[in-house]
């Protein structure tokens, strides 16, 4: 009797001890207020999965526990900052945590900018940005003017009553704009940018489905698509590297991947950081084009008052340039807009490597702390409807997040810039040729994946402006 009493006092022990040991120990970890793990080995990973993705799951956290808020990244406490006044005080972090970001590695590669931190991730900072600063800005018009052309071209064919895939038209007309001004005329090939959005769609598509908690097993079907898909992409990459490394254009035209090839970069950086922002950013550009002219298609007193600027300002065939960008105002409250609404970008998160002390409460050093963006930008303190559209009073997407990058050590992601050009070029023809009619007995519902795009495709048709 007395052995069953020790052997059950033992295991009695032994339970609570591993229990205290799997388990992490939020509660001593920090004042924050927060959730405590569901699963002792994923913590909250699958309450973010079942509230169908991290904005979703973010938006519950803050409405429960205010703007701070804890929750539980397998064994790893993460915080999240729901109000601007609490972005300010995390400002001049440049460092990314690489635990949040470790589900794209297999599309971008573990040596991508995206987990390049303290001075190499600045140093590459350094060498890229001035490709997507001002001076390089004023020779990309041209090009997105022409790619602008060509889809209007386009759409003239199918005016009337013929269905225009609106999304798949403007991630392939962003992707147009990325590669050819980014990495150069290997690009004009159609056939070659046909090719490539094909695999990219495929790796797209399947980083989307881990996103939701999917991942294919080693040796499938699927896992050997996207495998494949992505070898090709490889390819092309490296295929130009190639060819801009045996024809080095003169110094005033290099473009960002003669940035990478002169850099004398290892070449698994090289292609790793070609891969990012090739990706990175087509996807942003395109479902912000899609969100923009889906939403002009459904107000039509925005699509005339844009119209009516765009006349103004550029007459029936001028084009958009770096003098006169900045007197189209209401198009730029339109994209501020669109990026408010759609949520274009949900979160962005960063580190520091020493405790900080946010909102009243101690961060520990190394803890990963999420700007909640989509939060805030869906915030009824900050817009009385949020789920309106207010172009007239659009504080604009960028001013707001602002708060959180007025250090220039922590800038806004350097292709912003690039984005907002590239999209006021596009918008500027497509709404000054057509008129914007969305197809009937549609329900467009967005899903916050990796960038924030629509659940189906969204169906449009368009009549020719006299």
């Amino acid at each position: 009797m007395l052995d069953y009493a020790i052997f059950a006092i033992t295991f009695v022990v032994f339970l609570i001890a591993a229990v205290l040991y799997l388990y992490p120990k939020s509660n001593k970890i920090t004042t924050i207020p927060g959730l405590e793990p569901s699963d002792p080995k994923d913590g909250n990973l699958g309450d973010v999965g079942r509230a169908g993705a991290l904005h979703e799951f973010l938006l519950k956290l803050h409405a429960e526990y205010g703007d701070i808020a804890s929750f539980w990244w397998g064994q790893q406490l993460v915080v999240s900052l729901g109000a601007p006044e609490l972005w300010k005080q995390h400002e001049r972090i440049f460092d990314r945590p690489p635990l949040l970001f470790k589900g794209f590695e297999p599309l971008i590669g573990a040596m991508s900018i995206q987990y390049a931190n303290h001075v190499d991730g600045m140093t590459r900072r350094k060498l890229y940005d001035p490709s997507f600063g001002h001076e390089a800005m004023k020779h990309y018009y041209s090009i997105f003017q022409e790619l602008g052309q060509e889809m209007a071209k386009k759409w003239e064919t199918m005016e009337g009553d013929q269905h225009i895939p609106l999304h798949a038209h403007m991630i392939a007309l962003a992707m147009k704009a990325i590669t050819r001004s980014s990495f150069g005329d290997s690009f004009k090939d159609e056939k070659e940018c046909v090719q490539f959005g094909r695999n990219d769609d495929i790796c797209w598509n399947d980083m989307e489905e881990r996103v939701k908690g999917s991942y294919p097993t080693e040796g499938s079907p699927r896992e050997k698509k996207f495998q494949e898909a992505l070898g090709k992409l490889h390819t092309t990459i490296r295929r130009v590297v190639k060819y801009r490394r045996e024809n080095p254009p003169p110094p005033q035209e290099q473009l960002f991947i003669d940035v990478l090839i002169e850099g004398d970069l290892p070449e698994e950086q090289v292609l790793c950081d070609a891969m990012t922002f090739m990706v990175g950013g087509f996807h942003t550009s395109g479902n912000l084009l899609t969100w923009a002219l889906y939403f002009i298609a459904t107000h039509e007193e925005v699509e005339e008052k844009l119209y009516q600027e765009l006349s103004d300002v550029l007459g029936k065939k001028g084009e958009v340039t770096p003098d006169n960008i900045s007197q189209l105002v209401y198009l730029r409250q339109v994209l501020d807009e669109s990026l408010r609404c759609a949520v274009i970008t949900p979160w962005g998160a960063r580190y520091m490597d020493l405790d900080a002390e946010i909102g009243g409460h101690i961060v520990p050093a190394k803890t990963p702390v999420i700007h909640a963006f989509g939060v805030v930008l869906q915030d009824e303190r900050i817009w009385p409807e949020p789920n309106n559209l207010e172009f007239e009073s659009a504080t604009g997407f960028y001013s707001l997040i602002n708060l959180a990058h007025s250090s220039p050590i922590f800038p806004p992601p350097p292709g912003y810039r690039f984005s907002y050009i590239e999209t006021s070029v596009f918008l500027s023809i497509l709404c000054r040729q057509f008129k914007l009619h969305l197809v009937d007995g549609q329900v467009v519902t967005p899903w916050h994946g990796c960038v924030t795009r629509p659940l189906e495709e969204i169906w449009i048709t368009v009549t020719k402006r006299d």
